[in-house]
């Protein structure tokens, strides 16, 4: 059984075995001992004895890899970045802490595995006691530490189930809606939105004052959603960047982002799927994932093996979690997408005339719940901070003036919701039925959930809690006085789900999934992402052929543009007044549509393509909802391409051509404004076109000579959102997948897979960037299962040992 121990100070003393040069380690808080190989990628695969051994040292190993990480994930989950950074990361704070679970510990980690309580107890304990080393010998910090003269500082179970990380959606599309519904009107808003399979309920009802809609009213929440950014002031002065030089850097890196954010805003997500033995090389099932997120330095995710009586495990998951989210174990491999799933409405109340103190629900009077805090600030002490929560959730905004309050309803604050600690049942699955009831477990993100059996079933099980709404859709601001109510949450095993499919085949690449019969459409959301990929998998799967392992490698990275396909015939067809421009257009005539970066034809249609959506900005997007609608989906604009009807009132088709051809003409002079007027060196990927390029969060603000320290590129990539290698829209490769896993159940020792850049969060370690080249060449390393294997590829061995014998 594992319990919970005193953390007390490991014997740093290593010791040697008399009979190898593998060296020793004693800690306190193990049981028996464990062996501990890493691999030549960098990937550690431990082997223990117990359970409890197990978790503790996957702590200990991934706080050694990830200190620094760890020590931002801390203080972002514990409401204390103002401690370090000062007075601008107070809403931050207290926003966290405002959205902070409140639960009861045991039901909480129950609920993820039986065990629950004692694994993430155990996991806490491993990661401080390397903590408790670190600080003790702070001369070993990594360097980010010494930069920003600080220690690492202890965690608890809180950390790890803290959802300020979580993939949660959707209250600021629901603000932004609305605001949108009050500016164009109903209609217009579901014209330019791509809403889909059902169409949404969008009345906001007449009590809720446009005044209120257009003010700052989610500020907590989107404080403590944001990215942690440091100043040149935050390190000490000896590691200081110019102030000016680093504003500049970051000014330029945050548009780069934002530009990449908003165009990617029905893009981003992931892919994933299954094939059933029939269609295999092997005549086994195989299992391709690759999550799509943002690409950072160090990665979000960290591949681990875990071996023990009960477990044997490997695959990546996030470094501060124990367990592993995709992977394989020796039953079945298993991978996830998102599952978009509304989680979260923005409710409107009425403020009491003379009581502040109380709000309006069902009917009568009720007084807030209130909590009393406060929060260490870099300089200026303790503040103190109050939380206010109505019977829906947390209270973002009260306007006094006009006598409303705002609160946000949150499914993920019901216990059990804490991102992918579920993963820990479907870890010790073996058969499809167990890893769909353990798929039930999984409350947060939502996501499709995708399985691969050694005995040749393939499955998929949507999961995620979803709150039914009947008369309502949750895309904009409801009322709060209980006339607008869930009714309750659907049954997990009540969503979409498919097992041996005739087609041979599952894939999902977020886009919507469910059957046109699925029986509860209230269930479904209505935001999705284009399924350009989705289609481009399947087009490829469904050819009728035996497929190798390597051929789900090249489907990862496949580069084939749907969307070209369906857009440039219209420009085909026209013809241009420039000679000039009538050449350029015809080197697309041939063109195999593959976003490959060397491709000029690809480097030409890639900037049509993001001209003619700046252009359909302009064109129909009004200026004074522009903010609002963000970007349009090209899903729409290809509908818009194809009938022109549906968005231009007069001579349709004349508007549609003169589109087309205004924004190929301003692609032409943005590529020679930006890359020169020889379009022999117009090729998509390079430098100054799409590329790959990592920042540190650092990177900006020390001195310049900690660059190839910390930064990773440029270097020349291809693809982009709308590929299956989904690799951003803009020039830089800010997202898509730095995981990648492929599986032949047939034979474990076959699997493969990469971490961009690297398993360590530490600069100096050879295990920082030693992957990004071969990510950056859509390559793959093998990933060992078995200990004979594991051993044959070992960098390191070390051996862990009680030190209590």
């Amino acid at each position: 059984m594992i319990r919970n121990r005193l953390l007390t100070l490991a014997l740093l003393t290593l010791v040697w075995a008399c009979d190898s040069s593998d060296p020793k380690l004693a800690l306190p808080g193990l049981d028996q001992s464990v062996e501990v190989y890493r691999d030549s990628t960098g990937i550690q695969h431990i082997f223990a004895q117990n359970e409890h051994d197990l978790f503790y040292t996957q702590g200990y190993l991934a706080a050694q890899d990830r200190l620094f990480q760890f020590e931002i994930w801390r203080r972002q989950a514990t409401g204390t970045l103002s401690e370090l950074l000062g007075p601008r990361e107070l809403e931050r704070d207290r926003g966290v802490r405002l959205f902070k679970f409140r639960g009861d510990k045991s039901k909480e980690l129950s609920h993820y595995h039986p065990r629950g309580e004692a694994i993430v107890d155990a996991f806490v304990a491993g990661v401080n006691q390397y903590i408790a080393e670190a600080r003790e010998h702070p001369e070993n910090l990594p360097i980010e530490f010494k930069m920003l003269d600080i220690l690492p500082d202890f965690w608890t179970w809180e950390v790890v189930i803290s959802r300020h990380q979580g993939l949660l959606e959707n209250v600021q599309d629901e603000l932004k809606i609305s605001r949108a519904v009050r500016v164009l009107g109903e209609e217009k808003t579901k014209q330019l939105f791509y809403f889909h399979p059902n169409e949404p309920v969008l009345k906001i009802d007449e009590s809720i004052p446009d005044e209120l809609l257009f003010k700052d009213i989610l500020a907590p929440y989107n404080a403590f959603r944001t990215t942690v950014k440091f100043k040149p002031e935050d390190v000490l002065p000896e590691f200081r960047r110019e102030a000016s030089e680093s504003e500049s850097l970051q000014a330029l890196w945050e548009m780069e982002w934002k530009d990449n954010e908003k165009a990617d805003a029905f893009a981003q997500g992931s892919n994933n799927w299954v094939l059933a033995g029939s269609k295999t090389e092997s005549g086994f099932p195989y299992l391709a994932n690759d999550p799509h997120r943002a690409q950072a330095v160090p990665s979000l995710r960290y591949w681990v093996h875990l071996n023990a009586p009960g477990w044997d495990v490997v695959g990546g998951g996030e470094p501060e979690i124990p367990g592993v989210s995709i992977g394989h174990n020796a039953y079945g491999a298993w991978g996830l997408t998102i599952y978009s799933t509304d989680m979260e409405d923005l409710k409107i109340y009425d403020l009491h005339p003379t009581n502040p103190n109380q709000y309006f629900h069902q009917g009568e009077w009720k007084n807030f719940e209130v909590i009393q805090d406060s929060i260490l600030v870099k300089g200026e002490g303790f503040k103190q901070v109050t939380h206010r929560y109505t019977v829906h959730g947390p209270v973002t905004f009260i306007d006094e003036e006009l006598r409303k309050v705002v609160a946000v309803q949150c499914a993920w604050l019901v216990p059990g919701s804490a991102p992918y600690l579920s993963s820990l049942s479907m870890g010790q699955a073996t058969t499809w039925e167990e890893f769909r009831a353990a798929c039930t477990r999984n409350h947060v993100p939502g996501e499709n959930m995708v399985w691969a059996g050694k005995d040749g079933t393939i499955g998929w099980q949507a999961s995620a809690l979803t709150p039914i709404r009947n008369g309502f859709s949750g895309l904009v601001a409801t009322k709060g006085d209980g006339s607008q109510e869930w009714d309750g949450f659907l049954p997990i095993e009540n969503l979409p789900h498919q097992v041996n499919p005739s087609s041979g085949f599952i894939a999902t690449a977020n886009q919507h999934v469910a059957p046109r019969d699925y029986a509860y459409p209230e269930a479904l959301g209505y935001e999705w992402a284009d399924d350009f990929r989705g289609r481009r998998i399947a087009e490829v799967l469904s050819q009728d052929k035996k497929f190798s392992l390597a051929e789900m490698g090249a489907l990862q990275n496949d580069y084939l543009a749907i969307p070209a396909r369906e857009l440039l015939p219209y420009l085909l067809s026209l013809e241009f007044d420039h000679p000039k421009l009538d050449s350029l257009k015809d080197l697309l005539k041939d063109w195999d549509l593959i976003l490959e970066k060397n491709s000029i034809p690809a480097g030409i249609y890639v900037m049509w393509e993001r001209k003619l959506r700046a252009e359909a900005n302009t064109l129909f997007l009004p200026q004074a909802a522009q903010e609002w609608v963000g970007t349009l989906s090209l899903t729409r604009i290809i509908q818009w391409v194809k009938n022109p009807e549906l968005i231009f009132s007069n001579h349709a088709q004349s508007a549609r051509d003169q589109w087309i051809q205004k924004s190929f003409e301003e692609a032409i002079a943005e590529l020679e404004v930006k890359l020169g007027p020889d379009p022999a060196k117009w090729q998509y990927g390079q430098p100054n076109y799409k590329h790959a390029q990592l920042k540190h969060a650092l990177g900006d603000v020390v001195h310049p000579k900690f660059d190839s320290l910390f930064n990773l590129g440029p270097i020349a990539r291809g693809g982009y959102s709308f590929t299956p290698g989904a690799n951003a829209y803009g020039d830089n490769n800010t997202s898509g997948a730095s995981f990648r896993i492929l599986v032949d159940t047939g034979d474990w020792e076959k699997t493969q897979g990469i971490n961009n850049p690297g398993q360590s969060g530490n600069p100096n370690s050879p295990w920082y960037r030693n992957l990004f080249d071969i990510w950056a060449n859509d390559q793959y390393l093998t990933i060992p299962f078995q200990k004979e294997f594991i051993e044959s590829k070992a960098a390191e061995k070390l051996l862990l040992e009680s030190q209590s014998k």
